[in-house]
């Protein structure tokens, strides 16, 4: 498929003439176009997608310059390019590398973007508004709201990306009815590899793609993406007949938003207390000594005493690393401490403050630099830094006074109707059900649970 607008040639043209040259561009775009589609329908074929069940009637490009589809369950969407006529996608750079599906997006000569690279995206949506806005001149632009992939129970709230231009779009639902689920990808679950072994093991999968009507944009919507791709999320799900949600993953862990500030849907502390009970650790066992600084994965493994450690990066993972992979202990020995659940939120929080402040000046009262507040919220409440630098300045704590005071650091935490409750919440440990004491190497008593 072309980079460029689909040429207009003559209807009968002559030797020498300059419409020659856009004839030949034109067959040669229709046979590559052929042959992509070809190949493309026979590398799902081989992984056994026998049947596409098609539902409704897909839109022209003068109708609906964009198509968004929607729930985005596994790799294996882009397979809804063979109904759609293989429009032009919009895809992470990331995925060149899935097997399949990277190569895939490469002939599709897919928009790629760097999720870590601001000017990047600047630049995608630059060229899909002025693709969307040419009047039919390029292919359709699939697009994928969510912006990852879930486990299709709910919609992810939608990126804004496919609406800013404001143009009509036509929703796409993309369903796997199939007894056996195996192409599900999610941020818990199977790897690329294992997902592709368990579909291609499948005698049969099916797949059905619905195209609903297109969605004008209202005036309001035109002007106001965020507005749009809510009311179309709204607006799918209704359809697909699940909830929609606010919940979107930032890098691999769901969050939703609270306030000022996106929150794991699952306290990280749970997964930790959960990890470390696999590798036995004995939570509330007693803090190990010493070790101020930071620690890479195998010197935590050690410093922690894990008798296990088969994969201590699984442990790091939890925590903020720096550049070469290090963590900080004093998030880790906030962590246990709050694993150990004999101290109240007020003390945890004091305990926080005094792990993470700094002196102030002369005989100045110590104070909590954004750091400092960025790390807390990022290990108790999974929390994205840039939330957290945001609110800390709405908090006070970059005016020239220099940092949160212990008052307003607690104020935050333990008082503050949107935020406090949180804190209550996510630092109450689940009791594992089925524990029984037993010996354990290190000389401490260890519980076991059926997670175990």
């Amino acid at each position: 498929m072309p980079l460029s607008p689909d040429p207009q040639p003559p209807a009968v043209p002559t030797l020498g003439s300059p419409h020659i040259h856009h004839l030949h561009l034109s067959r040669f775009s229709s046979v590559s176009h052929s042959s992509v589609y070809l190949l493309s329908r026979l590398m799902f074929f081989l992984l056994g997608f026998m049947r596409i069940r098609v539902r409704g009637q897909r839109a022209s490009r003068l109708e609906a310059p964009i198509l968004v589809a929607a729930p985005h369950s596994t790799f294996f969407d882009p397979i809804i390019l063979l109904p759609c006529d293989i429009p032009m996608v919009v895809s992470r750079t990331e995925n060149l590398h899935v097997p399949v599906i990277g190569a895939l997006l490469r002939f599709n000569q897919a928009i790629l973007v760097s999720r870590h690279d601001p000017a990047s995206r600047k630049k995608v949506v630059e060229e899909v508004k002025r693709r969307a806005t040419s009047q039919g001149k390029w292919p359709q632009v699939l697009f994928f709201p969510e912006g990852t992939c879930s486990n299709k129970k709910a919609l992810l709230k939608f990126k804004p990306g496919a609406f800013i231009a404001g143009v009509p779009i036509q929703p796409i639902l993309v369903r796997y009815p199939n007894s056996l689920d195996s192409t599900t990808w999610a941020w818990q679950g199977p790897g690329v590899l294992k997902v592709i072994w368990l579909t291609a093991s499948q005698l049969c999968t099916t797949v059905e793609v619905e195209f609903l009507p297109v969605y004008q944009p209202s005036a309001e919507e035109s002007i106001n993406p965020t507005l749009y791709a809510s009311n179309v999320q709204r607006a799918m799900a209704r359809a697909l007949g699940v909830p929609a949600t606010e919940c979107e993953l930032v890098g691999t862990l769901p969050v939703r938003a609270v306030g000022r500030l996106r929150v794991a849907l699952e306290p990280r502390l749970w997964e930790l207390e959960r990890t470390l009970r696999r590798a036995r650790w004995v939570v509330g066992g007693g803090l190990p000594d010493g070790g101020a600084g930071t620690l890479g994965c195998q010197e935590l493994a050690r410093w922690l005493g894990l008798p296990h450690p088969e994969a201590p990066e699984e442990l790091c993972a939890y925590f903020q690393q720096d550049t070469g992979g290090a963590v900080d202990t004093r998030a880790v020995r906030l962590a246990l401490q709050a694993l150990e659940g004999r101290r109240s939120p007020e003390e945890l929080m004091r305990l926080a403050f005094e792990l993470f402040c700094e002196a102030g000046a002369g005989r100045g009262a110590p104070h909590l630099p954004q750091e400092g507040f960025c790390a807390i919220l990022r290990l108790l409440l999974g929390t994205p830094w840039a939330d957290g630098a945001e609110l800390y300045a709405a908090l006070g704590g970059a005016e020239p006074h220099h940092g949160l005071s212990i008052g307003q650091f607690q104020d935050f935490a333990l008082r503050h109707p949107d935020y406090a409750p949180l804190f209550s919440t996510y630092l109450c440990l689940p009791v594992p059900a089925h524990r029984a004491p037993t010996p354990h190497t290190n000389g401490l008593p260890h519980t076991k649970s059926k997670a175990d």
